[in-house]
């Protein structure tokens, strides 16, 4: 199946590791030129030489988005590179903030990191995208925006995200832009959450396999990042403010659209 992405320009946030590096593979094996940010320069350095390096036309960037002027900056960063067609919210996560009675400034940590950040690039980044009629954004945003599970605050504003997308995404539709969003369910990737559980806690991921897991098993980076390039893709024009679950049975709210 042609995707018809073939030369079109992305960003992804995130890239390093995980779901971001099987992403930034997945779009680059379409032929999708890309910029990959994420905190550890030796993880992106590594990515992009998987890519076939800068001579190839992707573009690594080791940045930290956490500080105000980041996004500003990274948009300098990457002004060569030409207009963006595809950005893709991958930076996120709970920062091992699990106390729903966190401080104040926990809770603006995980606003900015899990919601704002989205947010204030699209600021910069859709304006070009509605002036040339086609765009694709998507957010990587969890199930845990649809149901209790995970910590409060990362919870919270993964369903402000998840709201936002739907949202955004009628207003954006007139204008050639598809905004959407993929709520992961659990999915293992080397170095991550249930990596280490896996090895310190077997018994926890048994039970959870099998207690909540329908299919058995844990989700692959690759299944996630084939579904993600396809709403990136020409092929998903109606796709406006799709919220796609993508957990393998392991959420038990209902998804409306």
């Amino acid at each position: 199946m042609d995707l018809n992405i073939k030369g079109k320009r992305a960003l992804i946030t995130g890239a390093g590791r995980g779901l971001g590096r099987a992403i930034a593979t997945t779009l680059s094996n379409e032929g999708v030129k890309v910029v990959c940010v994420s905190r550890t320069k030796k993880d992106i350095e590594e990515l992009i030489n998987n890519l076939g390096g800068n001579s190839s036309g992707h573009l690594g960037i080791a940045m930290d988005l956490m500080p105000n002027s980041a996004p500003t900056e990274l948009m300098v960063k990457i002004n060569d590179f030409g207009p963006l067609d595809i950005v893709i919210h991958n930076a996120g996560g709970t920062l091992d903030i699990s106390d729903p009675f966190c401080s104040i400034e926990d809770w603006r940590k995980l606003y900015r990191f899990n919601f704002e950040l989205a947010v204030e690039l699209n600021g910069l980044i859709l304006p070009g995208m509605q002036k040339r009629q086609w765009g694709r954004v998507c957010h990587i945003t969890s199930i845990a925006a649809m149901e209790n599970q995970g910590p409060v605050p990362y919870c919270s504003f993964k369903a402000a995200l998840t709201a936002y997308t739907r949202s955004m995404g009628g207003i954006l539709a007139p204008d050639g832009v598809v905004m959407s969003a993929i709520l992961p369910g659990a999915v293992f990737t080397e170095g991550g959450f249930w990596d280490t559980a896996s090895r310190e806690r077997p018994e926890h991921v048994e039970k959870y396999l099998t207690e909540r897991q329908r299919i058995g098993r844990f989700g692959k980076p690759d299944e996630i990042a084939n579904f993600v390039a396809y709403l990136c893709s020409d092929l998903a024009s109606f796709n406006t403010g799709s919220i796609v679950p993508v957990d393998g049975g392991q959420g038990r709210g209902y998804f409306g659209q």
